[in-house]
């Protein structure tokens, strides 16, 4: 038989947010990944991918396997998926496993479901490459910063009375229907609030910039004079305003929540559910799918008729953001991040320092195992010979092979793993 369970050396992302050099937290796991590698102090190292993606498929490190990659792997030998998640994704791997280094924001912008990703990739295949869904699910490596979802209309409406160039923007009589809207009637609610988001997303370039520039002037002095300007978010408005100037982005912080995760904290990120990762590290997990729609904090294609007719304009606070990890009932060293689609789960493997021997358990699913931290000698049935693991290993793990773990650290383990449970 072929080796089923396998290192893997991963692909990284220089996209132009990521964090530089070894404060990135994915340079750091691919340092100590693969010690050959020479990390740029200069470089960005904004993502490492985990999966199959084209433009990111998984190098094999077993000289005995054939194939170079993993996508080629699992084309060959696709019931090393499970029987299950071969026949419900038509013998590909569902999902895309990622660490993410952030240091400046990335853009606001929302992914489709399944039904609005058919009809933007039929229409627009140059921007929306394929017809799938884009759920994500992120959780906080190191403390972490995003934004997620509309405020509770309360926030929104008292910014909207401390803020006049947010006011300006919306206009008077979007903003006096959104402070009318009872809590009573939630239609009511999310329609008002449609038409703010709608008016500021698409207001005059030359007349945002003018207010953009107005609010941050007002904002500098009042900062400078000592006053406290948490009143118009101006600690966020400053910061992003100096990464992407004169970008209507930047007014979205009045309308959306600032959600902060500390490590273990997860979000989940649903079809039509505005966000925009601000800063930190996380390990990520998604769809396949490369379907994003932008609207602001960004060079790239932004499309706000779209973004602004999709979006589910619910108002929750930003506590509710916070996707739980439950304890495994069958293992109390796992917690299950489990969220409401098919595509994935990730399970967090906390090993104690006391525990010198550890089954990684066989499950109906392949799934990607990261190493955060610790250090471990791997056997199983299925490997071709023991795995030496420690700090950015990464291992692809066949449907029903287990891996038993001899550890060697005096900290015991920190793992990632990334599943589908059907």
């Amino acid at each position: 038989f072929p080796p089923a369970v396998f290192p893997l050396s991963c692909v990284v992302q220089n996209y132009s947010w990521g964090k530089v050099g070894l404060e990135s937290e994915v340079a750091k796991l691919v340092a100590s990944g693969d010690p050959q590698v020479q990390i740029q102090p200069d470089q960005p190292y904004a993502e490492l991918w985990m999966g199959t993606h084209p433009r990111g498929d998984a190098l094999i490190r077993d000289n005995r396997i054939p194939q170079k990659t993993l996508g080629q792997w699992i084309d060959d030998n696709p019931a090393c998926l499970g029987a299950k998640v071969k026949d419900a994704f038509q013998g590909h791997l569902p999902f895309l496993f990622k660490v993410l280094s952030v240091s400046s924001a990335l853009s606001v912008q929302a992914h489709p479901n399944k039904e609005l990703a058919t009809k933007l990739h039929a229409q627009f295949p140059e921007h929306y490459p394929d017809a799938n869904h884009k759920p994500e699910m992120a959780i906080a490596l190191t403390h972490f910063e995003g934004m997620c979802g509309f405020r509770p209309v309360e926030e929104i409406v008292s910014f909207l009375q401390n803020v006049p160039e947010l006011r300006a923007l919306i206009g008077e009589v979007a903003a006096e229907q959104l402070e009318r809207s009872g809590s009573d009637d939630p239609r009511g609610v999310s329609a008002a609030l449609r038409v703010c988001f709608t008016r500021l997303m698409k207001s005059e370039k030359k007349f945002f910039v003018d207010q953009l520039n107005m609010l941050v002037k007002r904002i500098s002095q009042e900062a400078a004079e000592g006053k406290d300007t948490s009143g118009s978010n101006g600690d966020l408005l400053l910061r992003l305003h100096s990464q992407f100037p004169g970008d209507i982005g930047c007014f979205t912080i009045y309308f959306l929540n600032l959600v902060r995760l500390e490590p273990g904290e997860a979000m989940f990120l649903g079809a039509n559910e505005p966000h925009a990762y601000l800063h930190g590290d996380c390990v990520e997990i998604m769809a396949c799918s490369d379907n994003t729609v932008r609207a602001g904090l960004t060079p790239k294609f932004i499309d706000v008729l779209t973004l602004c007719e999709m979006l589910n304009y619910t108002p929750a606070p930003s506590s509710s953001k916070i996707f739980p990890a439950a304890q495994s009932q069958l293992d109390p060293y796992v917690y299950l991040y489990d969220p409401p689609v098919p595509d994935f789960t990730i399970m967090r493997i906390e090993i104690p320092a006391s525990i010198k021997l550890y089954l990684i358990s066989a499950m109906d699913s392949a799934s990607i195992l990261l190493v955060i931290q610790g250090t471990a000698v791997g056997t199983s049935t299925a490997a071709a010979s023991e795995m030496s693991l420690h700090r950015g290993s990464v291992l692809f793990i066949s449907a029903d092979e287990s891996i038993s773990l001899h550890l060697s650290s005096p900290d015991g383990m920190l793992l990632f793993r990334a599943c589908c449970l059907l």
